[in-house]
């Protein structure tokens, strides 16, 4: 990591974030009393504090810097153009070079007739935009009556009054009054958690099958679309059978169900193929994308349509009457252009299914002779470390006792940023990790877990 250029004060700026800023997923008093953790400076996969703590990010921030830190190349992009536009609208028939350039490139990245792309700032206002774009395509088709969709009781689609419905997380809905009406959820394609004595792919077409059971129970008349993260990434790093997504797509071709893929954190790589539904064989109508698109360099998103809703949307008389001030931002997009290019370059659509994903899935999977490690999932550079009180009996640790979130903080004082969802441990550090940065990562987790297995025998 280069020398530091800015000295800060750690103590000043925890005291100034405690008096005024409002974190997301935060109870602000909590925070307010431990003091919020400064991250100054990163470069590579690796992060550090105000205070001087050199972390191994095995987040890659949130899900989201794929080619890692302190790349000069997104740096320099972001510096020309705002010197030669650093803002213009999308709006009044207006484009830029960049984000122009930039739906022509992700037309030729996804699948052939998906050419239609709508450019927004994150994974939740994308979502937003998908939904309304579904309701929009049924009633041009003089349907007004499909209009209910369907998620997943684990998924995460984001915050906004749309996204956050489609969520099926209960922190989400209940202090917010949320899901809205028209929203359904269904169970996970969990096999470790649920799926009792079947064998994986008996479980992927049991979990698909209630899909269909709820489709049947609104009637398929009424059911607009199925929305679906490839591996359900915040909800617990859920990666389905093999069985699942085939199925789930079959019963959507049935019933005349639209398919949305939500690639917003498995989208650029994060797989081992540029996109999720790739890797698990499925063709959506809708791609919603956002996080590795610019490496997080830079916020934006995008939704793409395929060939049928995007050539409805495309012909439409009725004004598409949505929008958002920096949709298509030409930073933005400059920036996600670049990255997109230097992904390329670097082989790292692909890294993730060839010897280094092969090295990072061989060193986490050893982790499963651990005492509290009851399964370790793994796809691409994307894995879920299940934490249990008995391997046996598949039992979990009592809610109260918050086994994961102590876990993650054992990990930070052993160098590693690891995540907490429940007591599911998650990863997905960026995808230029060196096999000595596998190593420090898998050993930092043993670490971690280690001490964990200490501290509940006390």
């Amino acid at each position: 990591m280069s020398a530091a250029t800015t000295s800060y004060d750690p103590a000043q700026l925890q005291a100034l974030d405690a008096a005024h800023h409002l974190h997301p997923f935060t109870v602000h008093h909590e925070l307010a009393r431990r003091g919020s953790r400064v991250v100054v400076r990163a470069e590579g996969a690796w992060i550090e504090t105000a205070d001087g703590r050199r972390l191994l990010d095995g987040m890659a921030g949130l899900w989201c810097v794929n080619v890692g830190y302190g790349r000069e190349e997104l740096v320099e992009a972001g510096c020309e153009q705002l010197r030669e536009l650093p803002y213009y609208n999308t709006f009044f028939q207006c484009t830029t070079p960049p984000a122009t350039e930039l739906a022509a490139e992700l037309a030729r990245l996804l699948p052939l007739g998906m050419t239609r792309i709508f450019f927004g700032c994150s994974g939740s206002d994308a979502n937003d935009t998908a939904i309304k774009s579904v309701w929009y395509y049924w009633n041009l088709q003089g349907r007004p009556e499909k209009k209910h969709i369907i998620s997943r009781r684990s998924a995460y689609h984001g915050t906004g009054l749309g996204s956050g419905s489609l969520t099926g997380l209960a922190n989400v809905h209940g202090p917010f009054d949320l899901p809205l009406a028209r929203f359904h959820h269904i169970g996970d394609p969990h096999w470790y958690r649920d799926g009792g004595e079947l064998d994986p792919d008996a479980f992927g077409r049991l979990a698909a099958s209630w899909l269909e059971a709820k489709i049947l129970e609104l009637g398929p008349e009424k059911v607009a679309a199925f929305w679906g993260e490839p591996i359900q990434g915040a909800g617990g790093a859920i990666i389905p059978p093999a069985s699942y997504w085939p199925e789930i797509q079959r019963i959507c071709r049935r019933y005349d169900v639209l398919l949305v893929a939500d690639e917003v954190i498995t989208g650029f790589g994060r797989t081992g193929r540029t996109f999720g539904f790739e890797t698990f064989g499925f063709t959506p109508d809708i791609v919603v994308m956002a996080k590795g698109l610019s490496s997080g360099y830079q916020p934006i998103s995008a939704v793409a349509f395929g060939p049928r809703v995007g050539e409805a949307l495309f012909h439409a008389d009725v004004e598409y009457a949505h929008g958002i001030t920096y949709a298509g931002h030409p930073v933005a997009c400059r920036v996600a252009l670049a990255n997109l290019r230097l992904m390329a370059q670097e082989g790292l659509f692909t890294r993730a299914s060839g010897p280094a994903g092969a090295y990072f899935r061989e060193h986490l999977m050893a982790l499963e002779d651990h005492p509290l490690v009851g399964e370790v999932r793994v796809c691409g550079f994307l894995a879920g470390i299940e934490l249990v009180a008995d391997k046996a009996s598949r039992r979990l640790f009592p809610r109260e006792r918050q086994v994961g979130l102590r876990a993650r903080e054992l990990a930070i004082e052993e160098g590693l940023v690891m995540r907490a969802v429940g007591d599911t441990m998650i990863l997905a550090p960026p995808l230029t990790l060196s096999e000595e940065e596998m190593d420090f990562l898998a050993a930092a987790a043993r670490r971690t877990f280690d001490r964990l297995a200490a501290e509940l025998r006390d």
